[in-house]
């Protein structure tokens, strides 16, 4: 039983420990190559970095956000052996974030992966990831689609990781100087779009007032797995005039993880 005090800090914890259990550890995902066991596993060394790191600066030492590696451990762990930590960590995680709220400035600025994040990204990023990785064990069900649909999940993508997530997508496409651009606008009718970019000098996400024609229209949890590099099971969701070659390169730039 998750503690009450987790569920309500990370609300979308229990959706994502239901689907691990409806499946078998070694059942495929929607997240290429992994299985149901790799997916848990990753989300265990999520859950233990972003604690070390937040614990770090609320003792005066912080520390340099490692790398997947961090993952290794919980790989070699019996499944039951892994559900318990990653339960744990996410316990863990919690009771930091609650101390953080308590003893930083919310806006206290601390590294992460290479850029600088405030202290509620700890808590929201795992609350994304678990939404993410609950897509990959179930696609396109009722919960997932609602909890992608949320505001706040366009919201910490775009700004939180947006950068990160078209590093692998872009260095694809080999833009180099003098190389053709890509630049591409998701819309979602009554909202701002997201306009991505990516050139010899790097890439660059962030919101715009709609104007002129979409890349790409969908509805907003269509616009957040496009993000991650994911895909809706119904390509009907989304809808293009841009022309295949246009299109093929931006959807090329929104790779992922």
């Amino acid at each position: 039983m998750v503690p009450t005090e987790v569920a309500d800090a990370l609300p979308e914890l229990v959706p994502f420990l239901r689907a691990v259990q409806q499946r078998r550890p070694d059942d495929g995902t929607w997240c290429e190559g992994w299985t149901v066991r790799d997916v848990l596993a990753h989300q265990a060394g999520n859950a233990e970095e972003l604690a070390r790191v937040l614990r770090a600066v609320l003792v005066g030492a912080p520390v340099e956000t490692r790398g997947f590696t961090r993952e290794a451990p919980y790989r070699r762990m019996s499944d039951a052996e892994l559900w318990t930590a990653f339960t744990s960590r996410c316990a863990e995680l919690t009771e930091v974030a609650s101390a953080a709220a308590s003893d930083l400035a919310p806006e206290t600025e601390i590294g992460w992966t290479g850029r600088t994040v405030t202290v509620p990204f700890f808590l929201e990023h795992l609350r994304e990831e678990l939404v993410m990785h609950r897509w990959d064990l179930t696609g396109d069900d009722r919960t997932a689609t609602a909890a992608l649909d949320e505001p706040w999940m366009t919201r910490h993508t775009v700004l939180s990781v947006g950068r990160p997530l078209l590093v692998k997508g872009a260095a694809g496409l080999g833009i180099g100087p003098g190389g053709s651009p890509v630049e591409g606008r998701l819309r979602v009718p009554g909202t701002d779009d997201v306009l991505v970019t990516a050139d010899a000098e790097g890439v660059s996400i962030g919101f715009a007032a709609a104007d002129g024609p979409a890349t790409i229209e969908s509805d907003a949890a269509t616009r957040v797995l496009l993000l991650w590099g994911r895909r809706p099971a119904d390509p009907t969701r989304w809808h293009s005039s841009a022309g295949p070659e246009a299109l093929v390169r931006f959807r090329n730039l929104l790779g992922g993880y």
